[in-house]
Formats: C-alpha cells, sequence, structure tokens
C-alpha cells in the first residue's frame, strides 16, 4: 500500500490593521500600598465587628447601634474593591 502525503499545514498570520486595544505589557503592577491598605481593611472590619459583639453592643460606638455592622462590613468590602484592581 503506498504511503499517504502529508500535507502542509499554512501557517497563521494575524491581519495587520487589526490591534488588540490593550496589551499585556502596557498594564503596570499594582503599587505596594494597594495589598498592604486592602489587608488592613479587612482586619480592621473583622476587629471591628469582634468588638462591637464581644462588648454586647456597648463598644466602638455606642450611639451608632447597628451601623457598627455596617462600618465592620463596609471595610471588608472596600477591601474586596481594592482586591479586584490588584495585579
Amino acid at each position: 500500500m503506498p504511503k499517504s502525503q502529508v500535507r502542509k499545514k499554512k501557517v497563521y498570520t494575524p491581519p495587520t490593521d487589526v490591534r488588540p486595544a490593550s496589551t499585556a505589557a502596557a498594564k503596570k503592577p499594582s503599587p505596594v500600598w494597594l495589598p498592604i491598605t486592602a489587608v488592613s481593611l479587612i482586619f480592621f472590619g473583622i476587629a471591628w465587628l469582634v468588638v462591637y459583639y464581644l462588648s454586647e453592643t456597648a463598644y466602638p460606638v455606642e450611639s451608632w447601634g447597628y451601623w457598627n455592622l455596617a462600618v465592620g462590613f463596609g471595610s471588608m468590602v472596600a477591601s474586596l474593591i481594592l482586591l479586584s484592581r490588584w495585579r
């Protein structure tokens, strides 16, 4: 039986008139303060909530009432927003 012929594939050449909007080299690494601030906000939020619950709503600020929960969870959400911009 004769051997089948091997076909050569054409080499793909991308079109020259179309360029990607942003390249990986154009993106800069994140600044050093970003992960430090994000981790600090996470610990701050957890500490705020732990103090709030362990003090039976007397601390950190008694007059704020349930807004203390908003401060604790808000700082953790802010850290997530910062971490979404981390490269």
